[in-house]
């Protein structure tokens, strides 16, 4: 079995990985997809976040997203939207 064949049988039988969150809106708790989630980083604390809607009321739903998060969403597969300043 070569490496490559070795990751891609990883790759097929691995968990998809899901992220626990809560909507402020309907206080419901819920697990995430990296496809329902999307990561915005920025230049600034108020310009980093991430987004979701809540499945259960549709709301629109967005937190902010330090570093940890960051790391753990990047890690999850999650996309992210690199924002960058006109200046």
């Amino acid at each position: 079995m070569t490496a490559m064949s070795h990751v891609a049988e990883i790759s097929r039988s691995a968990v998809p990985i899901l992220f626990k969150a809560a909507c402020p809106d309907c206080r419901a708790r819920f697990e995430l997809s990296a496809g329902a989630l999307r990561l915005a980083i920025g230049a600034s604390p108020r310009t980093t976040f991430y987004s979701f809607t809540c499945p259960e009321c549709e709301a629109p739903v967005r937190k902010p997203a330090g570093e940890r998060i960051i790391e753990l969403l990047t890690g999850g597969g999650v996309r992210t939207l690199r924002l960058h300043s006109t200046v």
